[in-house]
């Protein structure tokens, strides 16, 4: 039994909803596709065996195996020719038993491959967000990302639904029927709907881990459900919060189930983890006492770029011109917070079809926000670390904020000249602000290495927009 007395616990009536494979669903409308009985992934440089596969249809995964990260070259098949691939085969230790590769070629025969078009994809979140607006106040709708949000729908069950007969549980199940059927005749897309007549967390536990496989993609669980439901959660990580980290060293406590661990000491528990172990016991018997109309707004740790790179660079001064163009990406956007960093870090991935280990490398500096400046300590940081070798990924990231009005001279510092530079940076950036981020471009944006005016025409890191975080 647990030691919560829940009736002295609140009770709200939330509706957690979850977009099926949006992205893919929402390629799969588009195309007057039915997005669950359609292969369909969406991937970067669909037309390249190097893309990388950014979201899939539930059938696509079904038939593959795989999930939504992956590799165009971790498929069982060419993509241009959509033939059985050995070499991926063999690599992955795949069967090539006849019978399989004839499967694997008539199913990709049928797979639809898409580049990603996250435009559409941010309209048909507005237009869900719309969806919710017709059953909530803009207060009781919090989103959670950009296919799945909170909805507290207390105050309208008895206003859509006024039938006083009908249990609160019956007409949060109603209502949320309804969001679905609306979603699906508004945008093509099939959404899944967790739900709790207790508070927001019961609900995404009912998201996850029951209304997935139901029929009607629907599931509520309430206080009287935690000793079965949710204490019967099979695995440490299947509960919302814990991770694999926190997993292990949960498990050198002796806590292997999620019973386990509302059972065990709280005090005990912050011993280990300090304020967040006595949240997962809490969580662990079903508490929860966020509030949808407060949500939790996270201290800003930092700003940062990353990106899998088109094909594998081979040359430093090429490798060194990309760092160079997150670097200023990522001070423009640190500028528009009217901050300044004092650390940087980077990290490098190399190409699957090299031996060295990825690296990272960090560095204390002087509060600063300006280009020039983070550029060479970006450079600098990659010079101290790279022996050679063909990279694949990038990302640039810059933390500790400090307000830009902090500024740090020394005696060798020309504060005329120091002055003279933030005042045409904050003019450069004007100028990108009004007429856009390509406006002003060094020469060396127009080789072949560089990313930024190809980004320039990305939403989000994905296609059809604006470089991330910039106009």
């Amino acid at each position: 039994m647990s030691m919560i007395d829940y009736e002295r616990e609140p009770k709200s009536d939330i509706a957690f909803v979850d977009m099926k494979s949006f992205y893919a669903s929402v390629e799969c409308a588009s195309r007057g596709l039915h997005p669950l009985k359609t292969s369909l992934c969406v991937m970067s440089r669909a037309d390249n065996s190097n893309g990388l596969i950014l979201a899939s249809s539930p059938l696509f995964k079904e038939v593959f195996g795989k999930s939504n990260v992956g590799r165009a070259y971790d498929l069982p098949f060419d993509i241009h020719t959509r033939k059985f691939s050995y070499y991926n085969a063999k690599r992955q230790g795949l069967s090539t038993d006849p019978a399989y590769i004839r499967f694997i070629e008539e199913w990709a025969r049928a797979t639809v491959i898409v580049p990603p078009r996250m435009d559409l994809y941010i309209e048909k979140n507005i237009e869900i967000q719309h969806i919710f607006q017709q059953y909530g106040s803009i207060e009781d709708i919090m989103p959670y990302s950009i296919d799945e949000g909170f909805i507290d729908l207390t105050s309208s069950l008895n206003y859509f639904i006024p039938n006083q007969s009908i249990s609160r549980k019956d007409k949060l199940d109603m209502l949320s029927a309804r969001i679905q059927r609306d979603i699906y005749r508004k945008t093509g897309v099939y959404s899944t709907v967790g739900m709790s007549n207790a508070n927001p967390l019961l609900a995404k536990l009912a998201l996850d881990n029951e209304a997935k496989k139901t029929h009607n993609m629907r599931a509520n669980w309430s206080y009287k459900d935690v000793t079965t439901k949710v204490w019967g959660i099979s695995r440490l990580t299947d509960f919302w919060g814990i991770g694999a980290a926190i997993e292990k060293r949960l498990e050198k406590l002796g806590i292997y189930t999620i019973k386990e661990l509302a059972t065990y000491n709280p005090d005990l528990l912050k011993k280990e983890f300090g304020v967040y172990g006595v949240q997962l016991w809490y969580h662990a018997n079903g508490v929860d006492e966020s509030n949808v109309h407060v949500p939790y707004k996270p201290k800003s740790k930092g700003l940062g770029n990353s990106q899998v790179l088109p094909r594998d660079y081979v040359k430093q001064q090429e490798i060194e011109l990309v760092l160079s163009e997150m670097a200023e990406q990522v001070a423009i956007r640190l500028r528009a917070i009217r901050k300044k960093t004092t650390t940087v870090s980077i990290s490098i991935g190399y190409s699957r079809f090299e031996e060295s280990t990825s690296f990272r490398g960090q560095m204390k500096i002087e509060p600063t926000n300006q280009t020039e400046e983070l550029q060479k300590y970006v450079i600098s940081l990659f010079r101290k670390k790279y022996n050679g070798g063909a990279v694949r990924s990038i990302s640039v990231f810059y933390s500790s904020f400090v307000d830009e009005n902090i500024t740090m001279l020394s005696l060798f510092d020309d504060p005329e000249e120091i002055l003279k530079k933030e005042r045409l940076q904050t003019a450069i950036d004007a100028i990108r602000s009004q007429f856009g981020f390509t406006t002003l471009q060094k020469a060396n944006s127009l080789t072949s290495a560089s990313r930024s005016i190809a980004r320039s025409k990305l939403v989000g890191g994905h296609s059809a927009g604006g470089l991330d975080g910039l106009k």
